[in-house]
Order: C-alpha cells, then structure tokens, then sequence
C-alpha cells in the first residue's frame, strides 16, 4: 500500500527519502486502520480527531515555516507533496486534512502580517487550529473575478457580507481565508476585468457574523458545507496583503499547492493498484487466478505506467518551487492535470478488475472511486488547467 519510492528517487534528497519512509510508516500504523466515516458529521469528528493526531506527530509543521514553530525554514513542496501521498493512500479524510492546513494557511504565510501569523500559524503547526479556504461562491467558481461576496471598509477594518460554498471544513475550521470584492460586480467599470477590486481576509471562526449555513453532503464522507458572513466585522489587520491583492494571493497560493493535489491523486491511484495486484493474485476464475489472464495483465500494466508518469511530472513539479527561472504554473499545471486524469483512470481499473466486489459501499477501490473524482474539479478544473498550459505555451511562442 505504501507508495514505491524507487521512481521518484533521482528526483529526492535523502531527507526527503528518509520522510517518505516516516511518514508512510505512520499512515500505514495510525490511518489505515481508521474505519471511513458513516456520514457528514462523522466526517467532521473525524476529521478534527486526525487534526490532533496529525498534529500530535509533527506532520501539521510541514504546513507553515519555522519561525512559526514549522519543521523547516521555507514551505517544502516536496516533503508537502510526498505526506499528501502516504496520507491519501491510507485515508483520503486525513490527506484533505492536512491539505487544509496548507491551502488555508498559505495566504497568511505569503502575506499575512507578523501578528496575523503569530497569531494562527504556530496553532496550525501543532494541530489545534483548522483552517479553511473560503473562495468558491454559489455564482463564482473557476471564474474567480467574479466573486460576490463584498468587503466593505468601515472604522478600523472591513464589514464582509456574503456566502460562500463546497468549502471544505466549514462549520469545523477555527479560521477562513475569504476572498472579498471592494465594490459589487454590477457597478465595476468594463475597463476593469476584476482582480484589482479583491482582497484576502482572515476571519476566526467565532467573529460574530460568520455563520456556518450547513453542510454539503459528498459521495465520500468530507465536511464540505457552506457559510454566511452577514455584517461580519474583522480589523483592517486581517488583510493579507495590499487591499485589492487579493485575487494574485490566491492564485499564488493555488500555483504553490497544486503539485500537492497531484500528489494526493498519486496517493490514491498508488493504494488501488496495490489493492488490484492483491486482488489478482487472490482471485480465481476458470481455474486459475486473474493474474494468469493477459487482459488483467494489460490493465495492471497501463496502470502501473500512467502511475510513475504522474509521479514524475508530480515531483518535477514540487522542485520547481526551489528553482530559479522555473515556470512553476506551467509545471504545476501539467502535473495537476495528468495525475488527476490517470488517477481516476486507474482507480476506475481497479474497480473493474474487482468486478461486483469492488462497487460494494464498504471496498476500498469503491471508497477511492468516490474519493478521487473531485481532485479533477478543485483547486482548478481539468479543463481549465488545460487553458493555462496553452497560455504558457502560446506566451513563450510568441
């Protein structure tokens, strides 16, 4: 079940190898054991139950810099992208989890102020803050521009009114990275497409105002819902960045991340081929196991191919966040796009090579199969990764 390192190896330092192992062996320990919750609100018990238990263990440090009680000096998207895979091959709950921490932490390390972060992220390093990412709204989606949930300035700060949807964490997290307009859509000049008018705002959990307004029920157990910020005040001190940066933050935040959905996808794609390949030798038909078929044969192959291919362009990806002259969007793009891709292929195989086992509610390549489907929509759609690929490429040619 554990994700083979051999691949990817000329790609790690040997920290990084030597953390691979570790925190692979936790997740086999610790995760994969933990039964998949039965619902919405055994998810979110469970998912703040595996944030202790993260933090307890020194994983949640990988989210945030060492100066605010981080493992490291800088965010490392290698060793962030090799613990989202040993996490999303043992519990797909506990890889969202921890990837929470560092999608909602992100704008505070990018452009948060000392107290903001002083106030938060050593929190988020040891597990006791849960964080969230409140962009997506029920008319604004991939078009983030659109965005109409709207930050008034008031005396000493803003006044946030709004909703905001499919946020995971909502109801459970202790603070929310939201992303406000200055002004409503309607009222904009055409001249202007949108971004100059958004900002980030940290806005704890308990400020009066914000109101979780109930969950969102997924295939696979998640706590994903809604919330409501109606005359939500916050101190102008909870901006991160300059007012109107809002909307480069978060893409910023996104560009650094994504190699870490890829990861996560990897993760899964890894544990439903490692299931098949017990399936097949444990499973007779016709007289001998399905091993023995060249059909099954071809399947474990191609699954095994498009595996270490997504890997690859994973992790070439993660060490591009060090590099200098590198176009991380471009890489990130490309790995986010092909892993999650091949990971739905290859669990979509592994369900098939299961047969009428492997869509029962309680098999492991079913749970994967409901799991995986969404890193193909968040954090930037397929088909919109595609369109900044082509972007890059049409901008270097020309």
């Amino acid at each position: 079940m554990r994700p083979d390192p051999e691949p990817i190896a000329p790609l790690l330092e040997e920290r990084h190898r030597e953390l691979a192992r570790e925190v692979g062996g936790f997740a086999e320990e610790h995760l994969a054991p933990l039964a998949a919750p039965d619902g919405d609100e055994a998810a979110r018990l469970a998912a703040r139950e595996i944030l202790t238990l993260l933090g307890e263990h020194g994983w949640c440090r990988w989210a945030v810099p060492a100066a605010y009680g981080g493992a490291v000096a800088e965010i490392d998207l290698v060793a962030c992208c090799l613990i989202r895979e040993a996490l999303a091959a043992a519990s797909p709950l506990a890889d969202s989890v921890f990837a929470l921490q560092c999608l909602g932490s992100m704008p505070l390390i990018l452009a948060g102020g000392d107290e903001v972060k002083k106030k938060w992220l050593p929190r988020v390093a040891r597990g006791e803050a849960m964080a969230a990412f409140a962009m997506t709204e029920p008319g604004a989606g991939s078009d983030v521009r659109s965005l109409g949930t709207r930050a008034t300035v008031v005396d000493g700060g803003y006044r946030i009114d709004g909703r905001k949807t499919l946020i995971t964490n909502a109801g459970v997290a202790d603070f929310y990275s939201v992303f406000a307009a200055h002004e409503d859509a309607a009222t904009r000049s055409s001249a202007d497409d949108g971004r100059s008018r958004i900002s980030c705002l940290v806005v704890p959990a308990t400020t009066e105002g914000l109101a979780f307004a109930g969950p969102q029920v997924v295939s696979e157990p998640h706590p994903l819902g809604e919330i409501e910020l109606d005359d939500c005040r916050v101190e102008a001190e909870s901006r991160l960045g300059d007012e109107g940066q809002g909307f480069r933050l978060g893409m910023d935040t996104l560009d650094r991340l994504r190699a870490t959905v890829a990861a996560a996808a990897c993760g899964m794609a890894a544990r439903a081929l490692a299931e098949s390949l017990r399936r097949v030798e444990e499973r007779h038909q016709f007289g001998r196991p399905l091993s023995g078929f060249q059909l099954v044969q071809s399947k474990l192959a191609w699954m095994a191919t498009e595996l270490t291919a997504a890997r690859l362009l994973t992790y070439r990806a993660a060490a591009a966040a060090a590099g200098d002259g590198v176009d991380l969007t471009l890489r990130s793009a490309m790995a986010k796009l092909y892993a999650t891709e091949a990971a739905q292929r290859i669990v979509d195989q592994a369900v098939q090579i299961h047969g009428g086992e492997g869509v029962l509610a309680d098999s492991m390549v079913d749970r994967l199969y409901r799991a995986v489907r969404a890193l193909r929509i968040y954090e930037g759609t397929s088909e919109i990764q595609q369109l900044v690929i082509a972007r890059r490429l049409l901008a270097d040619g020309g």
